[in-house]
């Protein structure tokens, strides 16, 4: 690659992160195909069906493998191949998109009986201010490429649990979570899931089904992700970031400072929601 500082112009070596098609096969019929960053891919697959609700326990996976590098094959119990219909994808899912191809939305978009939180775990200010930084510190790969997301799970008080990172947010998400699944439990309802982007509704509807109390975002959410938190009993934090954040729902969980005056809203686009 050609590199241009100012004026200057030189030749120079570049990291860049993979993103390559993987294949998830369950029963023998293809799943999805999604596009996602290379490692960790029998997570992202466990993750990805207990997202959709394929599965609901670790223990209905009778096996997983992977296979030639780009594809992985699952073998299920028989009472989670009833729902494989609706988390079938019909096209490849891109490393941008969390639900594209999916054939039926509403399930997906419904608080799942048994997801509503109820964690508490307690947060300090200054605890929250640390988190993007672990997260960060926790991100080997995007140290070298700066191309990757990142997803963590941490204590209350900011000890890191788990992190995974993918060219997909979304399949980061799926990769911590699915690390549980195959340990045949779920993270702690006290814990903090903490997101290097935006926080989408796809991302919070993960959290919410996986049962974490507390959702932490570097920027901003989405009106209806917030809407999904709320249902779900969650506490959602966004724009974590030069010494601020903002509570959306939740905030019974932070140990904030004296509240001070709210400004009234005024009329906007009415592309936007106020919260």
């Amino acid at each position: 690659m050609r590199r241009i500082n100012g004026s200057v112009e030189v030749e120079d070596r570049d990291c860049l992160a993979a993103e390559e098609p993987l294949e998830i096969r369950v029963e023998g019929q293809s799943v999805a195909v999604v596009m996602r960053t290379p490692g960790e891919d029998r997570e992202l697959a466990a993750g990805f069906l207990f997202a959709e609700r394929v599965i609901t326990d670790g223990r209905q996976i009778r096996a997983l493998d992977t296979v030639d590098e780009d594809a992985v094959v699952v073998e299920l119990e028989p009472v989670a191949n009833a729902a494989l219909e609706t988390a079938r994808r019909p096209f490849v899912t891109s490393g941008a998109c969390g639900v594209c191809g999916r054939t039926d939305l509403t399930a997906l978009l419904a608080v799942p009986d048994g997801a509503r939180s109820e964690g508490s775990p307690r947060l300090e200010i200054e605890v929250v201010h640390r988190l993007p930084a672990a997260l960060r510190a926790a991100q080997a790969t995007f140290a070298r490429t700066g191309g990757l997301h990142g997803a963590g799970l941490f204590t209350p008080a900011g000890a890191t649990l788990a992190a995974a990172e993918d060219v997909g947010r979304h399949n980061a998400v799926d990769k911590l979570i699915g690390s549980f699944i195959l340990r045949q439990r779920l993270p702690d309802p006290d814990s903090v899931l903490v997101v290097s982007g935006r926080a989408s509704f796809e991302l919070v509807q993960k959290a919410a089904v996986a049962g974490i109390a507390v959702m932490v975002a570097v920027g901003a959410p989405s009106s209806l992700a917030v809407e999904i938190a709320r249902g779900a009993g969650m506490t959602l934090l966004g724009f974590v970031r030069d010494g601020g954040f903002n509570i959306y729902c939740g905030a019974e969980r932070v140990a904030t400072a004296r509240p001070g005056p709210i400004d009234a809203a005024t009329e906007g686009s009415p592309h936007v929601r106020y919260a």
